[in-house]
């Protein structure tokens, strides 16, 4: 009886990738992947406050939103205006989009805030705009 050998899974896939058509491994598809960019150093942290930021909306918490704002955020939104924005978080959800530095220690993420609003949800799409205050902590510069 003859002994037959096993090919290793890596041996079979290398012969069938030879085996394919030199088109078909240099498809327009793979010419239209560009690699990803890399993250600035402060893309995570800035990101990670303007989620900290968007809970704290999503809950109703005002005095937790409050200590992320910017000193000019505080001066320039009154205190009226911040828990009106926070009063109109029941029942929500938020979405986060990616992140544009605007420059350096400076960026702009595109927010979706999702609520309910007479037994439908309402989306209202803005922006949320995040400043390095030093020693990379980051600061809500602009509300929603």
């Amino acid at each position: 009886m003859p002994v037959r050998e096993a090919l290793h899974p890596v041996a079979v896939s290398v012969v069938l990738c030879l085996s394919l058509p030199l088109p078909l491994l240099l498809s327009p598809l793979a010419a239209k992947t560009r690699p990803t960019p890399a993250l600035e150093p402060g893309y995570a942290a800035a990101l990670a406050a303007a989620d900290h930021f968007l809970q704290a909306w999503q809950s109703g918490d005002v005095e937790n939103g409050m200590v992320l704002l910017s000193s000019h955020a505080k001066e320039t939104a009154t205190t009226e205006v911040v828990e009106k924005f926070f009063s109109n978080s029941g029942s929500s959800a938020y979405e986060i989009g990616r992140g544009k530095l605007w420059k350096r220690g400076r960026y702009e993420f595109p927010v979706i805030l999702v609520g309910n609003s007479k037994n439908h949800a309402r989306r209202r799409f803005c922006s949320i705009v995040m400043v390095d205050t030093g020693r990379n902590e980051w600061a809500v510069d602009k509300l929603p």
